[in-house]
């Protein structure tokens, strides 16, 4: 009986316990994972390929799409996102940036946030921290506000000091890490390569300049 009595308890447990370890997976931000590819991105979006910005080449690919969530069915259906940034290392997501709508937090603050996030993502921790991205072509807010993570995601939520506006982002540690290092390396590598490219900016321009002439010479009447 006392087996029996034991093994109902730590069956309820479990089934208790369940939705919190369903709750904590920081790899995933609605239906987008970390991890993911471009393809899989298209799959989920709207994005098409000529959406896909390349940040650098070398010595890693990096790689960022920008989406804007469409407002969907009859009536539509409020959608709290104005925009989601995906970056990509060699092929794999390993941060998702998204901006939430003014208007769909309006008059929230930062606890009712941390409140709706925690539904998701679990117990968070408030860290006194400031984080720095790099990022191309969009700003993003330093002052974390509070962050759930785990040893290898971090999910942090983020707010201008001079703005109301919300983000939430996420990252994969480890791909994040080399992403950095890999962006800091790329724009080590395009100031060596500067002297260079302005040598061969002059020489396309002449050659561009060049091939006008020519095209000219036959083809202008005076």
């Amino acid at each position: 009986m006392k087996r029996i009595h034991s093994a109902v308890i730590a069956l309820a447990v479990l089934l208790l316990s369940a939705p919190l370890l369903r709750a904590q997976d920081l790899s995933k931000y609605r239906n987008f994972s970390l991890g993911m590819s471009v393809a899989d991105l298209f799959k989920l979006t709207d994005s098409r390929p000529v959406d896909v910005k390349v940040i650098h080449q070398r010595p890693a690919l990096i790689e960022e799409v920008t989406w804007w969530p469409r407002l969907s069915g009859y009536p539509p259906k409020p959608e709290t996102i104005r925009e989601v940034h995906f970056s990509f290392y060699d092929g794999k997501l390993y941060r998702i940036y998204a901006t939430y709508d003014d208007k769909a937090t309006e008059g929230m603050t930062t606890d009712d946030m941390v409140r709706a996030i925690s539904a998701r993502y679990g117990t968070p921790v408030a860290p006194d921290a400031h984080l720095s991205l790099s990022a191309e072509g969009y700003s993003t807010p330093d002052k974390v506000l509070s962050r759930w993570e785990d040893a290898q995601y971090s999910v942090n939520l983020l707010q201008y000091s001079y703005y109301s506006t919300f983000s939430l982002l996420l990252f994969t540690k480890q791909q994040n890490a080399k992403a950095e290092a890999a962006i800091a390396a790329a724009a080590k590598l395009e100031l060596e390569d500067a002297p260079q490219r302005a040598v061969d900016q002059k020489k396309k321009e002449a050659d561009d300049l060049e091939a006008s002439r020519v095209k000219n010479v036959k083809t202008f009447h005076p």
